[in-house]
């Protein structure tokens, strides 16, 4: 037998190696205890749960309304313990509040987001007196609490797009929607919970695979795809707005792939911190920019119209968003974000010319 040579590696641990280490542990306690994700059949709630299961985990209860929409489709290539019906969840949470147990996280990313819902006694009852009981139901049994707030709180963007808890009062949202989520903003502030105990994660404009559920609010990306393998052409809305030409009104595009490695981070390496956080993509483009994109990702060259905006948009436009990130950034959050044209050309090419959801 011949005696191997003795080793030439002389490399000692690093930080890196201590964090990863503690991250992989972390991971294996995620297995052991379980996740409870509301919402978990809709974008982004699809998403972290697919972002999971790439990381082993299965141990996981996941929630949401399927009714007669296409969305129990995100559900079929991905892995999780059991299925609840978000009403029954409520009942349990509400009168037999220990039958769902051995949690480690709770990931709160169900609601009603339609913008243009008007009805607001549902949403406010759906969006923030049902995130209050969850979260009063984490809080006593020691779960920690990460729920979906959104950019919509921040209305007009006039009076800042900042994440700071001092400034919540100040923001004036412009839909009921951003209103039901501002609410309960305010309320975990006011009982302290959002300086002591939980997370609220404000989405900026998200987009990407598992979305063609959402009718009206998928994304541009995916409406435009449509549009052009129907037509070869993009329709824009114009820009009522003296500082914007039509077509360079400005979001903060964010790739869901992106938004759920941010959210998964607020249960691993920055489980130690709380409060809100923006998650977008530091970054404003304009709707010109992301269309082009879309053609490019398709060999195609840009055919764009621009069409009336419906007169029950126009007082409620946010003609620019762009999230301020430091916070998340000052939270250990370590991943780039994926550039714009590279997220489009994955989303395009990669899920809907092939027409595949996330684990496929």
């Amino acid at each position: 037998m011949t005696t191997p040579p003795p080793s030439t590696d002389t490399s000692t641990p690093t930080a890196d190696d201590a964090a990863n280490a503690a991250l992989e542990a972390y991971y294996d306690r995620l297995q052991q205890t379980g996740i409870l994700v509301t919402g978990g059949a809709g974008f982004i709630g699809s998403a972290l749960v697919w972002a999971l299961n790439r990381r082993g985990i299965t141990n996981i209860v996941v929630s949401d309304v399927l009714g007669s929409d296409e969305k129990w489709r995100n559900l079929v290539p991905l892995r999780f313990k059991e299925y609840i019906e978000a009403p029954k969840l409520r009942e349990l949470v509400n009168r037999r509040p220990s039958t769902i147990s051995g949690l480690n996280t709770v990931f709160h990313l169900g609601a009603c987001s339609s913008t243009t819902e008007r009805d607001a006694s549902y949403l406010a009852d759906n969006n923030y007196a049902y995130t209050s009981e969850l979260a009063q139901w984490a809080i006593n049994y020691g779960y920690r609490f990460i729920y979906a707030s959104s950019a919509a709180t921040y209305g007009d963007g006039s009076r800042g797009m900042y994440d700071a808890e001092e400034d919540i009062d100040r923001l004036r949202p412009l839909n009921m929607y951003g209103y039901s989520k501002h609410l309960f903003d305010q309320e975990a502030l006011a009982k302290g919970w959002l300086l002591e105990r939980i997370v609220g994660l404000k989405y900026f404009n998200v987009f990407g695979p598992n979305e063609d559920h959402k009718g009206d609010m998928r994304s541009l990306v995916n409406k435009a795809y449509h549009q052009i393998q129907d037509t070869g052409r993009v329709s824009l809305f114009k820009s009522y707005h003296p500082d914007y030409k039509d077509g360079e009104q400005k979001r903060d595009f964010l790739y869901v792939k992106d938004a759920a490695e941010m959210t998964l981070h607020f249960a691993t390496t920055g489980s130690r911190y709380v409060g809100l956080y923006n998650l977008g993509s530091g970054e404003a483009n304009t709707w010109l920019t992301l269309t082009r994109a879309i053609f490019d990702a398709l060999g195609r060259e840009p055919q764009v119209d621009f069409i009336d905006m419906p007169e029950a948009l126009r007082g409620k436009y946010q003609y620019f968003t762009q999230a301020d990130i430091r916070k998340l950034r000052n939270s250990r959050y370590p991943r780039p974000v994926t550039p714009l044209a590279d997220a489009v050309r994955d989303y395009v090419q990669n899920y809907l010319v092939p027409q595949k959801s996330l684990g496929y």
